[in-house]
């Protein structure tokens, strides 16, 4: 199985990790806000490597403990670096699929994502794997879904002004942060300001928050839903 202490795509583990998705086994790495440059890129033999170590080379695997395929994709991060445009869960997805959405997750959260990237002497090389996801036509289903990231705001008729006027001033919209797939998350008002790189873990490291990351997340759960994702501009609570 994968490292639970550097995965930044997997769950949170008992080392500090770098980043949002230093979880899922450790707190979650921040996501950059732009999408994907495409400058950072591994081969298929890389990525072969770190799928050997990861779920001994098993493309297809699901053993229900929360991680899909070759390359233990948490479903945040397969779903962060856009890989529901080629199925719901990594497992599902053919292997150069799995490895076209990971080179998105690598510019996003560079090799630190993985716990094997070590074993596949991971880097961003900026080598074209070349691989051929398919057609597009068999992916509208899982493309449906992805759309699905960003909620819908309820429609609503233009009160007359001197309702308005009655009713007072209307409250204020909360502020929201643009993911890399363009949902919206909430920005939050806390002392401190998400940079790209940043996981739970990384920040209640620096800033000694008493109960690690599992208590920085408890804090700000009302702006952060997962503890595998932060994003850059968010505005976390370091204390009560």
């Amino acid at each position: 199985m994968l490292l639970n202490s550097k995965g930044k795509h997997r769950r949170p583990s008992k080392a500090v990790r770098v980043a949002t998705l230093a979880g899922v086994t450790g707190a979650a790495i921040a996501a950059p806000l732009m999408g994907a440059t495409g400058a950072s890129a591994a081969s298929v033999a890389t990525w072969d490597a770190v799928a050997q170590c990861e779920s001994g080379g098993n493309w297809s695997i699901n053993t229900g403990n929360g991680y899909y395929g070759g390359l233990q994709f948490s479903q945040s991060s397969w779903a962060a670096a856009g890989g529901t445009q080629y199925a719901p869960r990594a497992d599902l997805a053919t292997k150069a699929q799995q490895i076209a959405t990971a080179e998105k997750l690598l510019d996003m959260q560079g090799p630190g994502a993985w716990g094997c990237a070590g074993a596949g002497n991971l880097t961003n090389d900026g080598v074209d794997p070349g691989v051929d996801t398919g057609s597009t036509a068999q992916q509208s289903a899982p493309a449906q879904e992805s759309k699905q990231a960003a909620p819908k705001q309820a429609e609503h008729t233009e009160a007359p002004a001197a309702s308005r006027a009655d009713r007072g001033t209307a409250p204020k919209a909360k502020k929201t942060v643009t993911t890399p797939t363009g949902a919206k998350v909430a920005k939050g008002d806390g002392e401190y300001k998400v940079k790209s790189g940043d996981s739970l873990s990384k920040i209640a490291a620096q800033h000694k928050v008493k109960g690690g990351w599992q208590q920085l997340f408890k804090l700000n759960k009302d702006i952060v839903e997962d503890a595998d994702l932060i994003y850059p501009g968010q505005q976390l609570h370091l204390t009560k």
